[in-house]
């Protein structure tokens, strides 16, 4: 009878661990869904804030072509480590888009563009948020994966860490500089 309650109690611990890795590793599927929901959102603002602009800077040609070149390659990106680094690059050519509008008054007053402007900068901020609760939930899977006794069981059930989506060297570097500050 001791060893039957045993085994039950063996059971039932297998089971509780099994079922928490499963659980951790669905919130992992389920933050990445929900920041591929705000990439979506971004990728559909890009094109309608490039026609706005396209309007006003006709021989900017290059940079429109960076901004599509890399909202191509971050919507095709499959993988975490490579939708990361696509999401970065295009992050860049938007910023390289913006700044463009400070040469052009007529632009950077039109409502559109400033609505579409807006629109984007809320969706980065999203980004960040869900960014955020992604590597906040990858951390916790990856620690039920890697502890004893889930990683026993983890490495039983072929349960795998999750990457987290992270900014390469150079980005990390630009955001720690400290900004420069002039007054003319």
């Amino acid at each position: 009878m001791i060893s039957i309650l045993i085994l039950l109690a063996v059971a039932v611990y297998v089971i509780h661990v099994y079922n928490r890795l499963v659980a951790t590793r669905q919130r992992v599927s389920e933050a990445w869904s929900t920041i591929d929901t705000q990439l979506k959102r971004r990728y559909d603002l890009i094109p309608n804030l490039l026609e706005t602009v396209k309007g006003y800077k006709e021989y900017e040609k290059t940079t429109f072509e960076a901004v599509v070149k890399a909202r191509n390659a971050a919507m095709n990106a499959t993988s975490v480590d490579v939708k990361g680094k696509a999401e970065q690059t295009l992050s860049g050519s938007l910023k390289s888009l913006f700044a463009l509008s400070e040469s052009y008054p007529a632009l950077k007053a039109n409502t559109l563009f400033l609505e579409l402007q807006q629109e984007l900068v809320d969706t980065e901020d999203k980004i960040q948020a869900t960014r955020q609760f992604y590597n906040t939930v990858v951390l916790t899977y990856n620690i039920n994966v890697e502890t004893f006794p889930g990683n026993i069981f983890a490495k039983h059930f072929n349960f795998q860490q999750a990457k987290f989506f992270e900014m390469d060297a150079d980005e990390v570097k630009a955001a720690r500089k400290t900004p420069e500050v002039k007054f003319d």
